[in-house]
């Protein structure tokens, strides 16, 4: 009764089975993998000390930022050049903006130092100036953030003076000389020149290390790969048993062999008569 398993159309539904089915497990365990793997970091961040508690270290040192030098203090040395605004960031449930200066290094790139944050609107705010001559700067060692494939800022059309991302790929388009792939904020802000005070900025989190809606949205994803994989293996029973259906009914009699379709759900076989 299923030797029409073997032929050539049924031979193609087997082997898209045979590839789908495998595939889908594939995907739904490496998406839980995912999952399993932002709870341990989440776990071993919980578990390890504050990273801006621990010994300050020459910038070079901590480069390239990751997981594990993400907040770390890092040490630098220069002259601070450029300066530009960052609106739009929040602290302390009230809008502002950040000032962000460049020091230039011995080595000739620029780090990105976010000086402290200011309340109000970045357009007509006094900013306070930056240190003058070489300084020496401490602070917790942050990853570039995200700018589209093209090293644009994704939230660009601002003023001149003003960024929208403190990422290397939109500040270098900015200044004549390279920049560092990282900034640093400085847990203590100076005082501005118009009397008023910059508020420190405190390190976020890396990205990737706690169970934030991207980790649930891998567990999401699991359970969708295991209910494709089921569903391809529910059809691929549901066909063969349709099929199989149809073939027995032809060698009873019940539909002629060179019926185009098989008998639907509601076909009446006592009304049909036996030859």
């Amino acid at each position: 009764m299923y030797r029409f398993l073997l032929t050539p159309r049924w031979w193609g539904i087997n082997l898209f089975v045979v590839l789908a089915i495998p595939f889908c497990v594939f995907m739904g365990t490496w998406q839980l993998g995912r999952f399993e793997d932002r709870v341990q970091s989440h776990e071993q961040a919980e578990k390890r000390p504050d990273p801006s508690t621990r010994a300050a270290k020459p910038l070079d040192e901590l480069l390239p930022v990751d997981k594990v030098t993400s907040g770390r203090p890092a040490v630098a040395t220069g002259t601070y050049a450029d300066q530009f605004l960052v609106p739009g960031r929040e602290l302390d449930d009230r809008q502002g903006f950040y000032v962000l200066s460049l020091l230039r290094t011995d080595s000739g790139k620029a780090l990105p130092v976010v000086r402290g944050w200011l309340p109000g609107s970045a357009s007509d705010a006094p900013v306070p100036a930056a240190p003058e001559g070489e300084v020496t700067v401490t602070g917790d060692l942050q990853a570039s953030e995200n700018t589209n494939s093209d090293g644009v800022d994704v939230r660009g059309g601002l003023p001149a003076g003003q960024v929208g991302m403190i990422s290397a790929a939109t500040l270098v388009n900015l200044v004549p000389y390279d920049v560092y792939d990282a900034w640093v904020t400085l847990p203590e802000a100076g005082a501005g020149a118009t009397g008023g005070a910059l508020k420190p900025v405190p390190a976020a989190a890396p990205q990737g290390s706690g169970l934030d809606l991207k980790a649930f949205q891998n567990l999401g994803y699991t359970g969708e790969w295991f209910v494709f994989a089921g569903f391809v293996l529910f059809m691929w029973f549901r066909l063969v048993r349709r099929e199989a259906e149809a073939e027995r009914d032809i060698a009873l009699g019940l539909v002629p062999e060179d019926a185009q379709d098989p008998p639907s759900p509601d076909y009446d076989v006592a009304s049909t008569p036996v030859r």
